[in-house]
């Protein structure tokens, strides 16, 4: 029996000219196949790309062979999504209620539509209402991984952080009518903040339904972004509120820009620094600018007071407190000295 295809196929959108330029995996699956980066309409059983891969388990949920390894679904879903052959794939079936619902957010947030299910499941409206996902409503309560992962922007993260003195998104997710208006019953956004020009994805959408002023740093601007309404200028640090500062993190890009939320003692990172499978990292064979500034704006963040990193790309980190934080920092400068 044919898989069922859960949320569409992709086509029609446009990269921005330096993500155009930038050698990343998901770029070279999709030139493999797609000289335009699009995936035509054409029926599955004459795509081999959208049938099952055989590293899959046996049961209801699969990944084709159009996965990115873009690691959404391993770390959405842990206990169901795994890494094999350079690919995602499904390790083990969900029979939990909560590893279900942790799958199912997978499929709906895969950028490139490359999760199934056999037949289509009957509770994904209900899933679709919770997203975004409360990260952890005890430590950081009004906190939240939007999903919707968007190709346009590789794969990467994106949050919504609840704020009395107005909501902010964190870089952008795919634009759905249904998590426009999920954000909307959470209060809408004042602003969104763009860490850098790899993660703007549709952002353009994004402010005209929301009516959010967007930031992004001058030196992250190109003609996609080029009516953003803020444009940060200089190195800052810049503040939207008490509670919220823009720290700018050269490196990756020339105009990176991390956002602190200083009561919450979160980090949201962009591509600027992230966990990896043995500890920190950062993206050094996708970095744009300089990686010994990218260090140097690593080093800064010892002197804020932050247990949360929260990334575009890469794995969020929770830490106990911030003196395991500057250890853990410290621990990865020190091997990047002796390299």
């Amino acid at each position: 029996m044919e898989g069922f295809k859960a949320t569409g196929t992709i086509s029609n959108f446009e990269f921005s000219p330096s993500t155009r330029r930038i050698l990343h995996p998901l770029q070279n699956q999709f030139n493999s196949y797609s000289k335009r980066t699009r995936i035509s309409a054409i029926p599955v059983s004459r795509q081999g790309l959208r049938q099952r891969r055989s590293q899959n388990v046996d049961g209801e949920f699969y990944v084709d062979h159009t996965c990115i390894d873009c690691d959404t679904c391993r770390w959405m879903a842990p206990k169901v999504f795994t890494r094999v052959g350079n690919m995602s794939a499904v390790y083990k079936q969900p029979n939990l209620e909560e590893e279900r619902l942790e799958a199912l957010q997978a499929l709906l947030s895969c950028p490139t539509n490359s999760i199934h299910t056999e037949i289509p499941p009957r509770d994904i409206l209900e899933v679709q209402k919770t997203l975004p996902i409360p990260i952890n409503k005890q430590r950081i309560p009004g906190v939240y991984h939007c999903g919707y992962h968007s190709v346009k922007s590789f794969g990467a993260a994106s949050y919504l952080v609840v704020h009395a003195e107005g909501n902010i998104l964190v870089d952008s997710p795919r634009y759905t009518e249904g998590l426009a208006g999920n954000i909307e019953m959470l209060g809408g956004a004042r602003f969104m903040f763009l860490t850098h020009r790899d993660d703007v994805a549709d952002h353009q959408k994004w402010s005209k339904r929301l009516n959010c002023e967007r930031i992004l740093h001058s030196k992250e601007v190109e003609v996609a972004t080029a009516d953003v309404e803020r444009k940060l200028e200089g190195t800052g640090p810049w503040s939207l509120n008490q509670d919220i500062e823009l720290i700018h993190t050269p490196g990756h890009t020339e105009g990176s820009v991390c956002l602190y939320h200083k009561s919450l003692k979160v980090l949201f990172t962009g591509d600027h620094l992230c966990k990896g499978e043995s500890g920190l990292r950062i993206w050094e064979r996708y970095n744009w600018f300089s990686v010994p500034m990218q260090l140097n704006s690593v080093r800064i963040l010892l002197d804020l007071d932050f247990e949360w990193i929260l990334p575009g790309h890469g794995r969020r980190v929770e830490f106990k407190d911030v003196e395991e934080k500057n250890s853990a920092l410290k621990a990865f400068l020190a091997t990047k000295m002796q390299n």
